[in-house]
């Protein structure tokens, strides 16, 4: 192997820059392949007469495929190994978002949004372990780590933001213009992934000998002993994907320009980038569900600041808000996993936790959207989002740490 894993008091540069290659399977899994469909949804509903419940639909749909994604995942990572579905996924990812640019009707977008889900699963999942053994290497700072990883998740935001706008004035006159903007994200996700194909090829593929052997005999890991971080996770994924899927709706509704909308979704991939650091202490310090219930409750706070005013200030800082913050409750629960199981453990942890995330993401756009299309619209949607964000961080405050209730 060409780079050392060793552990230190800090990172090696070259332990940090495959940090920062592995986050491109984030980028590619959610910060492009789900987030930016909400840069795309006001163009498409408009021009393909939809509800905002099949507009929610379509990510409900994207939802379902990463919980199939996530099921057959540990089997595939035993069969094939992590690197090769890492990099497989991302493949396949670019190829079924190309395909949502050739389709117009419902039930065949909706098909290539469940196949991108399942394959955006294999990367996540399958990245989150190669970046959870990367932090186990430098364990000093392995909440930094981590969060880098989670936090490429806003290289795909920020790229979408200045990508899409601009690709959709550019076929303004070409029929079903948002279809152009699929086929760039496209070719932006094949770039990220010969990134990702870097890191795969530098870390190892397999857990060390021992932690491989343990794997094998190990019994699985009990969802009671999580119950509390898996509840409060579960409506962390349905009230979370509701604002990623409607707030760009509602700025739209409100009066927001174009170019507001891509200051405003770049600052908010901007923050998510820069959470990695922000929050890295927060994740090394704690080992129950602390970090998951303060940031739950933080979430909530920025999904409802649109809703109380319409005004652009406010509204940015509801993205750098929420930006800086919803992906790290993401890695708070890959740090639950790596601070209360063993590394052979961690697969089956992880896997656990990502098809929680994947049931409460298939019921929130599609609730959020039948709300929305209710009396008070989309804010109503949103209030609905905070709620779910605001009960998942009172579930997630009382997990403990693993040993503590040994």
């Amino acid at each position: 192997m060409s780079t050392s894993l060793t552990s230190t008091s800090a990172p090696a540069q070259p332990t940090l820059r495959l940090a920062f290659a592995l986050s491109m399977g984030a980028a590619v899994s959610l910060g492009i392949t789900r987030f930016a469909y909400g840069l795309l949804l006001p163009p498409m509903r408009e021009d393909l007469g939809w509800s905002y419940a099949l507009a929610g639909g379509m990510n409900t749909a994207n939802a379902v495929g990463y919980l199939i994604g996530a099921l057959i995942t540990p089997m595939l990572m035993r069969r094939f190994g992590v690197t090769r579905l890492l990099v497989v996924g991302a493949v396949l990812a670019s190829i079924f978002m190309a395909g949502s640019g050739f389709v117009t009707d419902a039930a065949a977008l909706l098909l290539q949004r469940l196949l991108a889900g399942i394959a955006s699963a294999w990367v996540f999942v399958a990245g989150g372990l190669l970046a959870a053994r990367l932090g186990e290497a430098g364990s000093s700072r392995g909440g930094l780590l981590l969060g880098i990883y989670y936090g490429g998740t806003g290289f795909g935001i920020l790229l979408s933001a200045l990508l899409v706008p601009q690709v959709l004035r550019a076929a303004a006159a070409e029929p079903h213009g948002w279809t152009w903007a699929w086929w760039a994200l496209a070719i932006a996700s094949a770039a990220a992934t010969l990134l990702l194909a870097w890191a795969g090829r530098a870390m190892p593929d397999r857990a060390p000998p021992a932690a491989a052997t343990a794997s094998t005999s190990a019994p699985p890991v009990a969802l009671r002993r999580f119950g509390w971080a898996l509840a409060g996770y579960a409506l962390f994924g349905m009230g979370y994907i509701g604002y990623m899927t409607f707030v760009i709706a509602l700025l739209r509704e409100q009066g927001a320009s174009a170019s507001f909308v891509t200051l405003f979704y770049a600052l908010l991939g901007i923050a998510c980038v820069a959470s990695s650091r922000l929050w890295a202490g927060l994740l090394d310090r704690y080992r129950g569900g602390q970090p998951q219930a303060l940031l739950n409750g933080l979430l909530g706070v920025a999904t409802l600041l649109p809703v109380l005013s319409p005004s652009a200030p406010v509204a940015l800082v509801s993205g750098v808000l929420f930006g800086g913050v919803f992906l790290s409750v993401v890695a708070s629960t890959t740090a639950l996993v790596r601070h209360n199981l063993p590394p052979a453990r961690w697969a089956q942890g992880i896997s656990m936790f990502t098809i929680v995330f994947a049931l409460g993401q298939i019921v929130g756009p599609t609730v959020t959207g039948w709300i929305s299309d209710g009396a008070g619209g989309l804010a109503r949607g949103l209030v609905a989002s905070a709620m779910a964000l605001w009960l998942g961080a009172v579930l997630a405050s009382r997990q403990h740490s693993l040993q503590e209730t040994a």
